[in-house]
């Protein structure tokens, strides 16, 4: 135990997940660390969850950094007591309750979200509940394999309760880095110039008198599943190098590109590793996310340095990371989110935003959030921290979902997360769109002609030639037309629609297994 708590004051605060768990009131607000399920709490959790089994009356707002693992989502909203979530979930069970309208979901940018807690835009937050590796001898956390708004919380809250999870390597201290930013008209520029810069500490400033109950666990992360790369994402990766291989031989990006940012899931890895056989090489990443394709480009030798909020390796991969992290140690970093997604650091550095969509209309509207429109999926996450900040702001998407029963380009998206102003580029596994500098009905060729799927490109071209012959020429539309695209699907096919969507939702809670078509889906987050 002296290895992980350091701090003799705090010796007497150590007590069971059950003890812990009594602390948490009705309507009280809970922040949490955790962030694309690594990082997060997961005993004191369910013990909350036994309390509301039992009959206790406890109904909780969970704010996280993003998503979490089943041992919190699941339970908790399952159990009646999540009441409130921000900012960002991928949990079924979770998901399935806020369609339901039985917890209030407010989806925010993960970059906003530190600030809005610390300007008690969500209310005072009650306690903070944190895993750790260790607590230095001074009281201060050394997180694990996340940071996400632990910081925040542990600053905001009036109780801190840390979880010391003994299954995650206490290695992992060192390779954080803790940097606060203050609320205007205080604030200053962030001192970071470079992916590799150090700018805070190692651990995060905690007065110690606020830690009412250390809880010690060793319950692994329950990270998800990677797919391999299949021919569409191997095509979308393949499609995606020889553009940004044009980049550099027209000299706007150089040798070695810029910052690299992808978002979570399979596509965003699949496409991200595709640079693994490119000839690309001194490449950094900027991200909030280090999963897989990450680990891969460092050890290719291609990647000398990665920078996020989480490190999000796949369950078949995570204890071979392990063994081998001291070899990785001196090239990874992690950052509050509130620096991994700083829209100044992204303009600043000059980051390439590699994110995925849900669907992408003909004049560059992106939905990456919400299915048919009204059912939401994950969350905007930090998609448009990247999008509207990057050097150059990219979208993938295969050109086809639900095994071609849906085209993922359409003639107007059912729900808009980022605009056409915010989008340069559009792959999918038929080509690239590069709709820099052109207008609306430049954009609409390109994206049908370049982008759509044969099976449907004269069907989009035909809602684009009927739109041209309306009164207004600028971003023609056929109001009408454009929606009945999504209502013949909750019509004609609502049957086996519907039924596909809840055979894709409907997962084991316990260890969140996906399907293939979901987590291509997810990979909409910047997650």
């Amino acid at each position: 135990m002296d290895s992980r708590l350091r701090c003799k004051y705090l010796e007497n605060k150590v007590m069971t997940a059950e003890k812990a768990a009594e602390f948490f009131e009705d309507n009280m607000v809970v922040g949490t660390s955790g962030f694309t399920p690594a990082g997060y709490p997961k005993a004191v959790p369910l013990a909350i969850e036994k309390r509301a089994q039992n009959g206790d009356k406890i109904g909780l707002t969970i704010i996280t950094g993003a998503s979490v693992g089943p041992e919190l989502d699941a339970a908790l909203s399952e159990s009646g007591v999540m009441k409130r979530r921000y900012p960002y979930q991928t949990n079924s069970t979770c998901r399935n309750l806020i369609n339901d309208d039985k917890v209030a979901y407010s989806d925010l940018h993960l970059s906003n979200a530190p600030q809005w807690v610390k300007a008690g835009f969500l209310g005072n937050v009650d306690i903070a509940l944190i895993e750790a590796v260790a607590i230095t001898e001074e009281g201060n956390i050394i997180p694990s394999t996340s940071i996400g708004n632990s910081n925040v919380f542990v600053e905001c809250a009036d109780k801190v309760i840390v979880e010391i999870n003994t299954s995650q390597p206490v290695d992992l201290e060192g390779i954080h880095d803790v940097y606060n930013v203050v609320l205007p008209p205080n604030r200053e520029a962030i001192p970071l110039t470079k992916v590799d810069d150090r700018i805070g500490t190692t651990y995060i400033p905690c007065n110690k008198e606020k830690i009412v109950g250390i809880v010690f666990t060793d319950i692994k992360d329950k990270t998800r599943p990677i797919d391999s790369i299949d021919e569409t994402s191997k095509k979308m990766a393949d499609n995606l190098i020889k553009f940004l291989e044009n980049e550099v031989k027209e000299n706007r990006l150089p040798k070695n590109l810029l910052p690299l940012q992808s978002g979570v899931g399979s596509v965003a890895n699949a496409v991200l590793g595709g640079l693994v056989d490119s000839d690309f090489e001194d490449l950094v990443i900027y991200s909030e996310v280090i999963q897989d394709s990450a680990i891969d480009l460092i050890e290719k030798g291609k990647v000398k340095f990665a920078s996020g909020t989480s490190l999000t390796i796949s369950p078949e991969r995570l204890d071979d990371f392990y063994r081998k992290f001291c070899t990785y140690k001196d090239k990874l970093i992690l950052r509050p989110q509130e620096i991994s997604n700083n829209p100044e650091i992204a303009r600043r550095i000059g980051v390439i935003a590699i994110n995925t969509a849900i669907e992408v209309d003909i004049y560059g509207n992106v939905n990456s959030t919400n299915i048919m429109g009204s059912r939401m999926m994950n969350g905007i996450g930090g998609s448009g921290d990247f999008a509207r900040n990057g050097y150059l702001s990219i979208f993938t998407t295969e050109s086809i979902a639900k095994k071609g029963d849906i085209s993922s380009i359409v003639p107007m998206v059912s729900h808009q997360d980022h605009s056409e102003h915010d989008v340069m580029v559009v792959v999918t596994e038929r080509g690239v769109a590069d709709l820099r500098g052109l207008s609306p009905k430049e954009r609409a060729v390109k994206i049908i002609e370049n982008c759509a799927h044969p099976d449907y490109k004269e069907e989009l071209c035909d809602y684009f030639y009927k739109a041209c012959e309306g009164k207004y020429k600028h971003t023609p539309h056929v109001l009408s037309k454009a929606l009945s695209w999504h209502e013949r699907f909750m019509q004609t096919g609502s049957m086996k629609e519907n039924k596909l969507i809840n055979e894709s939702t409907e997962m084991n809670s316990q260890n969140e297994m996906k399907s293939k078509d979901e987590r291509e889906i997810e990979g909409a987050e910047a997650h």
